[in-house]
């Protein structure tokens, strides 16, 4: 199970979920209470083992500004949200040539019935895997007008079958509401390929909690798959 601890501020959290086993780091550049910048980031990145993924999240849809902050912090992915936008991955995909991976970020809306965001999410997940660059998608839930980091889950019974019928080759990442406590049952109830956790894993906003974080990174590990 593909791990990563999110919205890091400093080389003190990241180190430590490193430590405890997680598989990626992330760094928040869009407008939030987690909020770094590609220079803040430039002084952690460098300290990590070369084998941790290094992943930033981006709410902008200008690919020049994207890869000059992933040059500057040393990611080796960026995570995409704001919508699904083809002619940013298309530029990016250019641009990177390889090097920095591409994660997308797709919504479950919280406050919609589960068929309408499972029809709306499965159409979209189809359109990513049908481009044949992006490998990865990072289901997250939205609460009105936020775009994630909400703390909030979405109906995971509800989408079983969406995760269960992922196109072949498309890893999905269950994000939204996870905390030590309940990340063993989404992925019993989802089996994704990933978990993403932010908040759920806090002290206080831009603080990890050790103790969260070493007993969420056990129970993902020891979580039982469908």
């Amino acid at each position: 199970m593909w791990v990563k601890i999110c919205g890091n501020t400093n080389l003190e959290d990241a180190a430590l979920a490193v430590k405890l086993g997680a598989d990626a780091v992330g760094f928040v550049f869009a407008e939030s209470k987690r909020q770094v910048t590609p220079e803040q980031v430039a002084t952690i990145t460098p300290h990590l083992p070369a084998a941790v993924e290094r992943v930033g999240v981006f709410y902008s849809h200008d690919a020049q500004e994207i890869a000059l902050a992933a040059t500057v912090a040393g990611l080796t992915a960026v995570q995409l949200h704001g919508g699904l936008d083809e002619e940013l991955i298309a530029s990016l995909t250019k641009h990177f040539a390889g090097r920095v991976r591409i994660i997308q970020t797709l919504h479950w809306t919280v406050d919609a019935a589960g068929a309408a965001s499972a029809a709306a999410l499965k159409g979209q997940i189809a359109r990513v895997a049908a481009l044949g660059t992006v490998a990865r998608v990072l289901v997250d839930s939205k609460v009105g007008a936020a775009g994630g980091g909400t703390g909030v889950a979405f109906d995971w019974a509800a989408a079983r079958i969406l995760f269960a019928s992922a196109p072949t080759g498309l890893k999905l990442i269950v994000a939204g509401g996870l905390r030590p406590d309940n990340v063993a049952n989404a992925i019993a109830q989802l089996g994704p390929w990933g978990v993403d956790v932010a908040s759920g894993v806090e002290e206080s906003p831009r603080r990890k909690s050790p103790e969260k974080l070493a007993h969420f990174l056990e129970n993902a590990r020891g979580a039982k798959t469908p």
